[in-house]
């Protein structure tokens, strides 16, 4: 009939209609009909190296735009590559829909190649795995993905098509994309409730979660410590949520080791306001062990209990309303700022430093590195910062106050995300500059990447300390046992590799020439690598507080 269509051509259609402009992926076999569908689709496909830099660029994508990124693979390994991507977004609140195909339907309890379970398998990273066994399934299964992917705490859902589904014909067509979900206010006795204890509390904090850097609750949020001077600290994802008229209120961001000057002033305090927060970014274990103090719990859900983090409130539903609403019910004045101004002392000595540090043998310290990056950057600058001790270095250090400019993985500590989340940055956002910053052991864990972003013309500059080994890992071990094992890497030639991908490449042996570099670096018109002489000296201040039983 004239109106069939493949379900594969549905299944792209539907994804129109929730808005897709991108989607990030890598053909086979088993899945070869939707990505012959996106030919004739207005939808940019990106096609990648490997499944798993595909999902950390979906869930970049879909942290920075706050719609879901979309990724597509085949079947067997196609679909197992993508696990790590999509447990780290669902770890860390990023929203995915990930699509991969599977063996026909008849063969799916038989022994047959690259035939595997695909839900089971992604049960455990995803908030929903489903199989389609009919193809009338597909606009159902797409629109409770993005629904279910958005709805908070956001995450990745999994859309297994078995090959034979995605060729059948069908008359059905794309509906409009279902509404958005909504949250409302807590009671009005919670609120109350709530704001008596923080009135009479010897000291109130407020720790920044993750949700705290979505533009409403950010906006609400600011307005709440405009009227009420409370001292505040952040996660890492939390990061650049107080504005600069507000930074004397800010004592530092929160995470891992116990050994900042925000972790004395969460000592002293006896009540704590958690926004957006997700215990999985700093463990009430580490940061409330004595259990004395009074927690006031501000998301869209009740919080998982932890021994150490039970709430004596929770204001549950919209998070920016329910802050508006608190708002407006406090009525007393707040003024820590002499009493903890040695703290915050504390907390910009250690930034200063970086003006003026000089590196061992004339290496590059993290501190004058994130002095001089602080200097090139604006309000229309993203950086996406890989994990090891670069990470605790940037997490720490780098002053922003733009939500999302810093991107971090908080939750997962994933190695390599940072030249893909990079790439998705760029793409989402083609009018910023784009800085990417990993480790010489979490770069080669994406760097084939560099293929994908050089064909697809996706300009950034991606920094690497080197120092040719694990060096996180190293560290804790050092402490605990006195010896390293298994973190030593080789030396990398990073502008003979950058070339080889048709990139270019520099070294900076000298901090003093950062400046130059980078600015010659903007003017290519290619992705950038910087290989960075660092000089690690100074690491055993990141990890202090670690000892036989403790690490991450």
């Amino acid at each position: 009939m004239a109106n069939d269509q493949r379900v594969a051509d549905l299944l792209i259609r539907c994804l129109e209609q929730h808005g897709v402009e991108l989607v990030f992926g890598i053909p086979g076999a088993k899945i070869d009909t939707v990505f012959d569908a996106l030919v004739e689709s207005s939808i940019r496909l990106v096609v990648c190296r490997h499944e798993q830099n595909a999902a950390f660029m979906a869930a970049a994508y879909g942290r920075l735009t706050s719609k879901p990124g979309v990724v597509i693979v085949t079947s067997g390994p196609g679909v197992a590559n993508l696990a790590t991507g999509l447990l780290t977004a669902t770890t860390e609140g990023d929203p995915i829909v990930a699509i991969g195909g599977n063996v026909p339907l008849n063969m799916l309890h038989k022994e047959a190649h690259q035939n595997t379970n695909n839900v089971k398998l992604m049960e455990a990273v995803t908030k929903k795995s489903i199989e389609v066994d009919a193809g009338e399934n597909i606009p159902e299964a797409i629109a409770n993905a993005f629904r279910i992917a958005t709805q908070s705490r956001r995450g990745a859902c999994f859309i297994s098509l078995p090959q034979d589904i995605g060729i059948e014909t069908t008359q059905l067509q794309a509906p409009p994309r279902a509404v958005a979900i909504e949250y409302g206010t807590a009671k009005t006795d919670n609120i109350e409730q709530a704001t008596k204890h923080i009135e009479s509390a010897k000291t109130a904090l407020v720790i920044l979660g993750e949700e705290a850097t979505q533009l409403n609750n950010t906006c609400a949020i600011r307005c709440f410590l405009e009227h009420h001077q409370l001292p505040v600290v952040s996660t890492y994802q939390a990061s650049g949520v107080v504005p600069k008229n507000l930074m004397h209120l800010f004592y530092g961001r929160i995470g891992l080791f116990k050994n900042q000057p925000a972790d004395k002033i969460l000592e002293e305090a006896d009540c704590i306001i958690t926004i957006g927060f997700n215990p999985i970014e700093y463990d009430p274990e580490i940061w409330n062990a004595q259990c004395n103090k009074t927690i006031i719990h501000i998301d869209y859900h009740p919080c998982d209990i932890h021994l150490r983090y039970q709430p004596k409130f929770e204001l549950l539903g919209d998070i920016a309303l329910n802050v508006y609403a608190l708002d407006k019910t406090i009525n007393k004045k707040f003024d820590y700022k002499n009493q903890f101004s040695h703290l915050r002392e504390e907390y910009l000595q250690v930034i200063e430093q970086g003006k003026d540090k000089v590196g061992k043998n004339g290496l590059v310290h993290p501190l004058r590195f994130i002095h001089e990056l602080s200097k090139v950057t604006n309000d229309k600058t993203i950086i996406a910062c890989d994990i090891g001790s670069v990470y605790m270095w940037v997490a720490r250090y780098f002053i922003s106050h733009i939500p999302h400019q810093l991107l971090f993985s908080n939750g997962q500590q994933t190695l390599g995300v940072g030249l893909p989340w990079a790439m998705a940055a760029k793409m989402s956002h083609p009018n910023h500059n784009v800085i990417s910053i990993s480790g010489d052991g979490g770069f080669l864990f994406s760097a084939m990447e560099l293929e994908t972003a050089v064909r697809e013309k996706v300009k950034f500059i991606h920094f690497i300390w080197s120092d040719a080994h694990y060096n996180m890992v190293r560290e804790q071990q050092l402490m605990k046992y006195h010896r390293d094992s298994g973190v030593k890497l080789g030396v990398l030639d990073i502008p003979s590799f950058a070339k080889g991908f048709g990139a270019v490449g520099y070294d900076l042996r000298n901090a003093n020439d950062f400046a130059s570099i980078y600015c010659e670096a903007l003017e290519q018109d290619v992705p950038v690598l910087v290989n960075v002489a660092i000089d690690y000296t100074d690491n055993q201040d990141l990890f202090r507080t670690v000892h036989s039983h403790k690490g991450n």
